[in-house]
């Protein structure tokens, strides 16, 4: 049998020392609230030195008024809960919808329609990918360009008159939340709404300079008066369309 002096000696351990903590559950309990404070700290301390956690990409940019307007309508009809906004970094992702989505996408997004679940597909490239009349086509009769679809029918869209009265607060709230309205851009609001459906106007080309990249064209020739049709598809039209994914990519890749 071996003698007490056989066993090793563990006093001055690291291990002895932890039973400590093992055998004491206020002490054991005080140190788990020691390491989540220190965690907790770690990760909130530099958010009030640190001017934003979101890498900026050149071309982002506000919604023009019409997209801002198609937007609220987007979210007042539901279509996030059916069409997601975030590409994930996956290659089969990739090589169905286009580039990942990047945070700075949905930057000015208030709340950002990144969603989870996908009984259509992801919309955040769809812009530019289809003709203003087939998404005409396709809001009042899905079915009539994707027989598939179960996707229900928009047409009141088209002739419904875009409501406007709330437009400038609107955007004044989202300058209040941290989207870079400027003065300007509250001011012509009403201005930049009518001019972004009248490329002929001579108001398109300063629409054009706050607004870099805006599609300007009559997205729903029905109607003479601006519909929420129009307001949906200039929104629609926007996604994905603003960042070069080619000069992203080529910065990223000299980091």
């Amino acid at each position: 049998m071996s003698s007490s002096s056989d066993t090793p000696h563990h006093g001055g351990s690291l291990f002895s020392r932890h039973q400590i903590l093992e055998r004491s559950p206020l002490l054991l309990v005080l140190g788990i609230l020691v390491m989540v404070a220190i965690g907790g700290l770690v990760e909130i301390v530099p958010l009030f030195y640190l001017r934003s956690t979101i890498e900026t990409v050149q071309g982002m940019r506000p919604y023009t008024p019409l997209e801002l307007a198609g937007r609220n309508i987007y979210v007042r009809e539901g279509c996030y809960l059916c069409h997601s906004q975030m590409i994930r970094s996956l290659r089969d992702e990739v090589e169905r919808y286009g580039h990942y989505s990047l945070a700075a996408e949905s930057m000015y997004d208030h709340p950002f329609q990144w969603g989870s679940k996908r009984n259509g597909p992801d919309l955040a490239r769809v812009g530019g990918k289809y003709t203003d009349a087939w998404h005409v086509a396709h809001l009042i009769d899905p079915r009539s360009v994707v027989p598939q679809s179960i996707m229900p029918k928009y047409g009141f869209l088209m002739t419904t008159p875009l409501e406007t009265r709330a437009l400038v607060a609107n955007i004044e709230t989202n300058r209040e939340v941290g989207v870079p309205y400027t003065d300007e851009m509250v001011t012509n609001a009403m201005t930049d709404l009518k001019a972004q459906i009248a490329p002929d106007s001579p108001e398109a080309a300063a629409l054009l300079k706050r607004y870099p990249k805006a599609v300007v064209r009559k997205f729903n020739p029905a109607s003479p008066e601006i519909t929420e049709g129009d307001a949906v598809i200039a929104y629609l039209q926007m996604l994905g369309t603003l960042v070069d994914f080619k000069l992203y990519d080529d910065k990223a890749n000299l980091r």
